[in-house]
């Protein structure tokens, strides 16, 4: 009977019912017995299909075949009643093709060194180290290199936020309200200082370090409504004053998982180079050095049935720091997603999403042209199974526009099929 019993509970874990986790939940205090490290990874692999085009641009051959796996190593150590440690490292990525430190943070959620903060920690996170800056919900449904489990699709957003930064935040939870005030580096590499002017008129600039830091914040309301119904809403905020180059919207090191496409014929060797251009198909700022983001998310799920949407506004500047020259940038994104769940405990699962940027003042760069009114759209239809809680599969078409890039002409795109299987423990 015991073993009949254990039996079922495996399958059952096996096969539970996915249910969207957006930040983590607060530690037990009382679960904690001593110091435990536990040692998790996440392993991906994608076969892609996809064909490009453009009418006035020479683009490269795509061939058909398995993209570069990519891997993650994740180590957790509960160091004492309610306070973690995490340290997470991509062991194979697209644009780093060797294993490198992703970033760690610590997170408290007890103080058991102050038992007079108890009362006041009920309520409160704290986290800092050098972590992603909690700015919309869409960062927990994104690919993270071999981390896809939470990602209903195989691709991420067209303007893809992702920065590792050093920083910290403060969260007070109660009844399903969530707000969030953090700090952070605005950027991946922050300096103190830099150098300003060309060739032998070069001088140094000490920039202020707290005119370079960037501040991010979050409100949020999620409820249980029903058994059936539950709904979630949030508006996050992300704004930088003054700094060498905030990577907000240019800082994920691992690159989108359309390799190589729209990728034009150069020189014969580093087009073919999945490190370079490693954010092939995505639309974006750039690094800026100014920056100001909103980012408006709604989420409901009704039964087997999921809705997410997220509506974004990026305005900042650039900065040449060779000529000095200022220009601005206006993107906007809009996305919504509908996700059906069934099968047992939610294990298959078939989505679309439709994704639209716009940038109303683009600047030319090596890969944007000067022009106004920049647009690129994608859609995907997707479909997967959960074998268990840890092993999934997804088959996902896409379907993405370029409008108003010269460089492209007026017909350009790509399309295809991609294949993903990935594992995470």
């Amino acid at each position: 009977m015991k073993k009949t019993t254990l039996f079922l509970a495996i399958i059952l874990i096996a096969f539970r019912s996915f249910g969207q986790q957006f930040e983590e939940p607060k530690l037990s205090v009382t679960d904690f017995e001593k110091v435990k490290l536990h040692v998790g990874a996440d392993f991906a692999l994608q076969y892609q299909a996809i064909d490009h085009h453009a009418s006035t641009a020479k683009l490269i051959e795509l061939g058909s075949n398995f993209n570069l796996p990519t891997a993650n190593l994740n180590l957790n150590a509960m160091l004492a009643p309610g306070i973690k440690v995490n340290l997470e490292t991509y062991l194979s990525a697209r644009h780093h093709n060797e294993a490198w430190v992703k970033g760690g943070y610590l997170l408290i959620d007890n103080l058991p060194f102050l038992k007079a903060a108890d009362p006041i920690m009920k309520y409160l996170t704290i986290k800092a180290g050098v972590f992603q800056p909690n700015v919309g919900d869409q960062i927990f449904r994104r690919s993270d290199n071999g981390n896809v489990i939470n990602n209903p699709f195989v691709g991420n957003y067209v303007m893809d936020d992702f920065t590792t930064n050093t920083g910290i935040e403060v969260y007070f939870r109660k009844n399903g309200l969530l707000i969030l005030g953090g700090v952070n580096s605005g950027n991946l590499k922050p300096a103190l200082g830099g150098t300003e002017g060309s060739g032998t008129s070069k001088e140094y600039v000490g920039y202020d370090l707290v005119d370079e830091l960037a501040i991010n914040w979050k409100l949020s309301y999620d409820k249980q409504v029903t058994e059936d119904l539950r709904l979630r809403a949030s508006l996050s905020g992300y704004h930088v004053g003054d700094t060498h180059s905030t990577t907000i919207h240019s800082g994920d090191r691992t690159g989108s998982r359309y390799y190589l496409v729209m990728n034009t014929q150069n020189d014969g060797t580093t087009e073919f180079d999945v490190t370079k251009n490693h954010m092939s198909g995505n639309f974006y700022p750039g690094s800026g050095t100014k920056d100001n983001t909103l980012v408006a998310n709604i989420f409901a799920k009704y039964k087997w049935f999921e809705i997410f949407g997220t509506y974004e506004q990026a305005k900042g500047e650039r900065t040449n720091f060779t000529t000095f020259a200022k220009t601005e940038y206006d993107f906007a994104q809009l996305a919504i997603e509908g996700i059906a769940r069934f099968g047992k405990q939610d294990q298959w699962f078939v989505g679309a999403r439709y994704n639209v940027v716009t940038d109303d003042k683009a600047v030319a760069t090596s890969r944007i042209d000067q022009a106004k009114n920049l647009k690129v759209d994608r859609t995907q239809l997707a479909a997967g199974w959960f074998m268990t809680k840890n092993v999934v599969t997804k088959i996902e078409y896409v379907n993405q526009n370029y409008s108003n890039f010269a460089t492209y002409g007026e017909d350009a795109g790509f399309k295809g099929v991609m294949v993903e299987a990935a594992i995470s423990f």
